[in-house]
């Protein structure tokens, strides 16, 4: 399997996962998915909201790689997100529907690269503006592992509230192949 097929692959797990993950949060009211829980972003919708800032935020970087300004243009043109504890949406609803949406954008944009395009270094300031230099491969996996990992949380946390959401692991994403 080539990098971009690895990347595809977490693509498709990523909309998953988020998909299992929300299905499950909109089984709870307004007041469980605001409810403190001592995460670090607190709640449920905190770390929902955190998850989608991060993704805008790297999403935005990759938009200036050269093969990717066509295929991210709509992301690159979401408003700066002002912190990484920011609530993008207060309103469950809106906050799935903008999940959903940038989920297909990246879908999409992961379809366009090539192997090439992984190939290069990505130059970027992070959130404190320091300037930084990196292989555009494995900022993408960053990215990918960045999901993954609050999406743990959220899982958890919504064990918590008494939700399960069934299975999580990447393995029941990845295909089955014949031996030759």
């Amino acid at each position: 399997m080539s990098l971009k097929d690895h990347f595809a692959l977490l693509a498709n797990y990523n909309q998953w996962m988020n998909a299992k993950v929300y299905a499950a949060a909109g089984h709870l009211g307004a007041d469980e998915l605001v409810k403190d829980r001592g995460a670090f972003f607190g709640s449920i919708l905190g770390t929902l909201n955190h998850i989608l800032v991060g993704d805008i935020i790297w999403l935005k970087r990759f938009a200036t790689h050269p093969s990717c300004r066509s295929s991210l243009q709509e992301v690159a043109n979401l408003p700066n997100p002002s912190s990484l504890d920011q609530i993008l949406f207060a309103d469950f609803a809106a906050l799935s529907q903008q999940r959903d949406w940038l989920d297909r954008q990246i879908v999409a944009w992961v379809a366009e690269l090539s192997e090439d395009d992984l190939d290069l270094v990505l130059d970027y300031r992070n959130t404190r503006g320091v300037p930084a230099s990196k292989g555009f491969s494995s900022l993408v996996l960053h990215f990918f592992n960045h999901q993954t990992h609050h999406r743990g949380q959220v899982s958890v946390l919504l064990s918590q509230a008494g939700e399960d959401i069934g299975v999580t692991d990447l393995l029941a994403r990845i295909p089955d192949e014949a031996q030759v």
